[in-house]
This record gives structure tokens, sequence and C-alpha cells, in this order.
């Protein structure tokens, strides 16, 4: 998309000027023309301007602008545009009933890029901290079909859902990590504490001590003695991997890795295709054109490696290939999905299929997700038996071999 800089006359005869963005000049011009513009110039704006213009509204405000301020925006967004209130009008209601600094900051800089000339989805741009490319996306299909409403209200119930998701899977998640918390501190202080006060005792002794004993210790002493260069070693390690995370190919592969993982692999691919699922059919009952559909989807499945096999199947599409085929080729699908593709591509409803196939997934998700903990559960015990098992075998029973020693050695 090329920004241009015009200036024209309303029907009435008042001047006006502005900015656009479109894919080329005749675009741009049959835009305005078809708002009611008589364009008497229109420029394209140098690239170099276009991005010097950087928003400071993160700076104004603490609070940073979170998905709850985006799901609110939307709905209330969806409320006053179906009341018929102005967009101009709607967000200066919204800025002045804000509650962070943030928000309102953002909302101000919407209304001031919109009473310059330039399209809402354009001024979203500006706030991608806020606003995703789906979003946005569907934002500027909304504006060009004359949907908004109806868009406000679809990226409301997405947003929601997102929401949902991420609650449930933290709430069946926040149990387990409690305990795997606890194993940590409790090996750290029996490193540091426990281990070496009964190396003391078994010293005094001078008792020859079993194979785990004697492994048990030497663990200890090397965490008491090299404790600093295991803490740097860790530092170092998380941002190195932050870091790595960070590269095109760490996260293709970390994303990768996730899906294959034993309990939750499954739950990560379903919860992926139900999110591209409902975004594809979102995007296409917007009017978006399938392969543009699938670029913009990918964009927020937020997970690198479907993303490409999503870029895959806009490829195939883009050669003329059929979406049923492209989705077979991808291997991320289940038979049943792509029977259901197959049949929605046939019958030209493939929108309708892909939000049952979002409610399957969703379904799925859903229940893998409440079973998550009970699944854990077993590991979980199964890691804290094999603990206390080994600290039995290493520390209590040469306790109990030394105490009978000393029992044997009273009584003869």
């Amino acid at each position: 998309m090329t920004t241009f800089t015009w200036q024209g006359r309303k029907p009435g005869g008042e001047a006006s000027r502005g900015e656009i963005e479109a894919e080329n000049a005749g675009a741009a011009a049959a835009v305005l023309q078809a708002n009611g513009t008589i364009v008497v110039s229109l420029t394209e704006k140098p690239a170099a301007t276009a991005s010097a213009h950087v928003s400071l509204w993160p700076s104004l405000g603490n609070a940073p602008i979170k998905d709850e301020d985006v799901l609110i925006f939307s709905r209330q967004m969806h409320t006053l545009q179906r009341a018929g209130v102005p967009i101009l009008r709607a967000l200066s209601s919204l800025q002045a009933s804000a509650a962070k600094p943030s928000l309102g900051a953002m909302l101000a800089d919407l209304r001031a890029n919109l009473e310059q000339g330039h399209e809402l989805g354009t001024a979203m741009k500006r706030h991608t901290d806020a606003f995703n490319g789906f979003y946005i996306a569907m934002v500027r299909v909304g504006e060009m079909s004359g949907r908004l409403t109806e868009v406000f209200d679809r990226l409301a119930k997405h947003i929601e859902f997102e929401l949902d998701v991420r609650s449930r899977i933290k709430q069946a998640l926040r149990y387990p990590t409690m305990v795997l918390v606890a194993i940590a501190i409790a090996m750290l202080v029996i490193n540091l504490f426990v281990i070496p006060t009964f190396a003391t005792v078994f010293a005094q002794f001078k008792a020859e001590l079993p194979p785990v004993t004697r492994l048990l210790m030497a663990i200890s002493k090397f965490t008491v003695d090299a404790w600093p260069l295991l803490l740097a070693g860790g530092v170092g390690t998380w941002w190195g991997l932050r870091a790595w995370l960070a590269t095109a190919p760490g996260r293709l592969m970390w994303d990768g890795f996730k899906l294959k993982l034993p309990i939750a692999g499954p739950i990560v691919l379903k919860g992926t295709l139900s999110r591209f699922a409902r975004s594809f059919a979102i995007a296409s009952r917007s009017g978006v054109p399938i392969s543009r559909a699938m670029s913009v989807v990918a964009q927020t499945v937020d997970n690198a490696y479907i993303a490409q096999r999503i870029e895959q199947m806009r490829e195939g599409v883009e050669r003329g290939e059929s979406v049923s085929r492209c989705a077979a080729a991808a291997g991320i699908f289940t038979p049943v999905v792509l029977q259901m593709i197959a049949v929605g591509e046939e019958t030209g409803d493939l929108d309708s299929l892909m939000i049952e196939v979002a409610d399957m997934y969703e379904r799925e998700t859903d229940y893998a997700i409440k079973g998550l903990a009970a699944s854990i559960e077993p590991l979980l015990l199964t890691v804290i038996g094999a603990m206390v098992l080994v600290l039995a075998l290493g520390i209590f029973l040469p306790l109990w071999n030394l105490g009978g020693a000393a029992q044997g050695r009273g009584g003869g």
C-alpha cells in the first residue's frame, strides 16, 4: 500500500485535503471520487516521510493497552455505530470516558487522524501494540464494504473467544505450575542445606556409603560450591533462549516443537486451528478474497509453524489449486476437517463450513483443557514419588544402617 497526499473540493465547493492509502494513484482517485470528492491534486508521499511519523502515545500512560481494552472498545464502537453515531463523535465520547491515559491518548490520535482525512484502518496502523494485523485488515474491509458496524461486532466476539481460551488454559495450568515451583524450591533447599548436614554426620562415622548417597552428596557439593556459576549459567541460558526465540528460525522451530509435546501439543494445535478457521470465516464473510484472507490470518494464529503452512496454502490457491487440496498438502488438518472444507468449497459456502470447523475445534479444545489437570496429575505424582524414593535410598537408608550398626556394637 502506498500513501498519497491529496487536495480536492467537496460537492459544495469546500476545499479539503488529506492522505489516503491505496495500491496506486488510480485506486486512490477512485476511492476519493466515490466519496464525492473532486480531486484537484494527488501526489505520492515519500516513504521516509511516511515512516518518520511515529506515534508517541505509549509514553503518555504507564498502563499499556491490553486485549481486554480492545474488546471493550470494539463493543462500544459496535453499539455506537449501530445507533447511528458518527465515528468522530463516537471516538470523542470514548476518549472522554477512557479510564487509562494511554487509551485516551490513542483514541485522541485516532480522532485527529480521521479529522486529517485518514481512514480508520490507516490510523490504527500507528498503534500496532493495540491492534494486530487481522484487526486492522478487518476494519479496512468494513470501511470499504460499508459494514463497519458488523465488523466491530465480529471482532469483539473473536477477541472474547481468544481471552476465554487463554483464561481457561491459565486456570488449568495454575495447580501444576505451583507444584513444579514447590518441587524446585524443595530440591534447592535439600541440596543446599539438608544433604550437607547429613554429609557431615556420615563423615564422622567413616562408613562406606551406597552409590545413590555418594551421587546425592556429589551433586549437593557441586551445587554449594558452584552456585554463582550455576546462577549465571541459568540467567545466560534464559536470555540466550529469549534471543534465539526472537529470531525467525528459532520461533519456527519452537512453535513446531510445541505441537509435538505429549499433553500440551494437541491442545495448542486445536486451539491454533480453531483461531485460524474462525478468523478465516470472519474475513471471508466480510468480502476479503481467499488468498488475501489467508495471508492476513497467517499473521494472527500466534504460531510460526502453522503460519508457514497457511502461507503454503495461500501460494497454492494463487496457483489455481483448490482450497481442499492445499489444506491436505499442509498436513495440519484431520480427515474430517478436510472433508468439511471440500464440501464447503463445492457448495460455495466455505465460510459457514469454516465456522463449523472452528466450533468443532473449540469443543475439542475445551474438552482437552478440562482434562489437562487430570492428565498432568499422574505425571506430577510420578515425579514426586521418584524424588521421595531417591531421597529415602540416598539419605535415610544409610542412617538406618548406621543406627543398626551402632545398636549391634552396643549389644556386643
